[in-house]
């Protein structure tokens, strides 16, 4: 099993990837989008299922949000 993160494109449509970001939360308030996109990491993250790989994905995510805010 592959543990490391993969950061290179992987999604071969971008745009209807958004679209369907887009239509997720269409007509829905932010809480609403929150408990969505809550939902949806979890379903990602079983079916990614390594934990290696979710570590690494957490870690980036929040040294990212890290970087965002001190700017």
């Amino acid at each position: 099993m592959n543990t490391q993160l993969e950061l290179k494109q992987n999604i071969d449509d971008f745009g209807s990837f958004y679209d369907m970001l887009g239509e997720a939360h269409a007509g829905l308030d932010e809480d609403q989008r929150g408990i969505v996109d809550a939902q949806l990491i979890l379903l990602l993250a079983n079916h990614i299922g390594d934990m290696a790989v979710l570590r690494q994905a957490f870690g980036l995510a929040r040294r990212k949000l890290d970087i965002i805010l001190s700017n």
